[in-house]
């Protein structure tokens, strides 16, 4: 098939490479020329594990390519996916500046039957408003459907190319025909189809991705309670998971989310409930718990020294998750602004996201390719990103070259008792330390 894909971030590029690594021809349309132009030179700009090459492969082979005109990308296409940015508002509800400005555009070259898909997160109403917007600049015929992505950083071609489901909203049986041909390739082994009409497609990512941040919200909350009374929230989440009714998956207490998902969806969602009249008190608890996590902990570091002023901090992580670069809303800002209004030293070491940092925190804090070397005469060391680089570190070397063994842990990474045999301080989150 022939396909148009507006937008080149996270989504439409994984979007798009995957599905012209299934033999379709893609083009890709943003407004960003040096993006573009990076592209064609195999730049892609974001870390994501596979990506790279699978990029580089169907754009060599010519199933791929990159533009930035409209015209002939509308022309040639017969499925055209809207995949451009829908950042928050700062009242929370998602900004549709963008993805109204991409379908005035794309109306001006339809020149034949169409299929338009919504893949950005958008709020429910958006699709068919985007339709009348359609509409209004051409009399040639077209469909709209909601095609949401369920992609996680990290893991985010696998996903593609191996979907847990692949949710469809369509309003006519031509167009979940041509969307049913165009999926056909990834559910060889088993039909995860989801054809359902386009409001509760749109309704369905957010409720998903709120769903999930509940979870990591009340773990936190949990994890805070043993705290207090002296329980162990990893024994409790054991306990928990073999329950076949809650399951295992997101049940780890930590930071608190982040990314470009969770905090949006969640936020965007309470703005709709807002706009229907229906309080959506659970999902503004949620978003709540979720901010207070990152105070907390950065309390357990302020009470345990009282005063930071001057303190030589070592931080572990920056990113959100692990396998991305992707810092947005990560806790580690919260947790390095923190530190730095209070008078600490800061050093910072991640795999890959210390780029990106430095647009944010330039020359205020040092950076370290080498995770060791900034535990140099550190007074303790933070963990916010729990990469499998920092899994099994040497703990004999950080002893060594750490002023005292401190070690404030926001993933849970290590055994506590472990540590403490080791002479460790260690305070994670859910487990009341007994190693002063």
């Amino acid at each position: 098939m022939n396909i148009c894909i507006i937008g080149t971030g996270y989504v439409g590029l994984v979007t798009g490479s995957c599905l012209a690594d299934s033999g379709n021809n893609v083009i890709c349309i943003d407004i960003d020329n040096h993006k573009i132009e990076q592209l064609k030179n195999g730049i892609i700009g974001i870390y994501e594990p596979g990506l790279e090459n699978i990029v580089k492969r169907n754009y060599d082979a010519g199933r791929l390519s990159f533009t930035t005109e409209y015209s002939e990308a509308i022309e040639k296409s017969k499925i055209i996916f809207l995949a451009v940015s829908t950042p928050p508002k700062e009242d929370g509800s998602a900004d549709l500046t963008f993805i109204k400005n991409a379908s005035l555009k794309l109306a001006e070259y339809i020149n034949n039957y169409k299929v338009i898909v919504t893949k950005s997160t958008v709020p429910v109403g958006t699709t068919n408003m985007l339709k009348d917007i359609i509409s209004s600049k051409t009399d040639k015929q077209f469909d709209v459907a909601s095609n949401p992505e369920f992609l996680k950083e990290g893991s985010a071609v696998n996903d593609f190319m191996f979907p847990d489901r692949i949710v469809v909203g369509v309003e006519s049986k031509k167009s979940e025909q041509i969307l049913r041909d165009l999926y056909e390739p990834f559910l060889r082994k088993e039909d995860r189809l989801i054809f359902v009409d386009i409001k509760s497609s749109e309704v369905s990512k957010y409720a998903s991705n709120s769903m999930l941040a509940t979870r990591i919200s009340f773990m936190n909350e949990m994890a805070n309670l043993c705290e207090k009374v002296g329980a162990d929230i990893s024994n409790v989440r054991k306990i928990m998971s073999h329950d076949k009714r809650i399951g295992k998956e997101f049940l780890y207490p930590g930071l608190g989310y982040g990314g470009s998902c969770f905090p949006k969806d969640v936020k965007a969602i309470i703005e709709v409930g807002k706009n229907f009249g229906v309080p959506m008190d659970l999902c503004s608890s949620v978003d709540k718990v979720n901010n207070l996590q990152r105070e907390i902990f950065f309390n357990k570091i302020k009470e345990y020294f009282k005063d930071l002023k001057g303190l030589n901090i070592s931080i572990w992580g920056l990113s959100f998750k692990p396998n991305t670069d992707d810092i947005r809303e990560a806790p580690s800002i919260n947790v390095i602004n923190n530190l730095l209004d209070n008078g600490a030293n800061i050093s910072v070491n991640d795999p890959v996201a210390m780029d990106n940092f430095k647009k944010v925190f330039g020359d205020k804090i040092k950076y370290s390719e080498n995770n060791y070397d900034i535990l140099e005469n550190s007074d303790c060391l933070v963990i916010n990103t729990e990469w499998s680089v920092y899994r099994q570190p040497d703990f004999d070397l950080i002893k060594k070259k750490m002023k005292k063994p401190i070690i404030f842990d926001g993933r849970n990474l290590y055994n506590p008792q472990k540590l403490k045999s080791l002479g460790f301080y260690y305070s994670n989150v859910g487990f009341t330390p007994d190693n002063e």
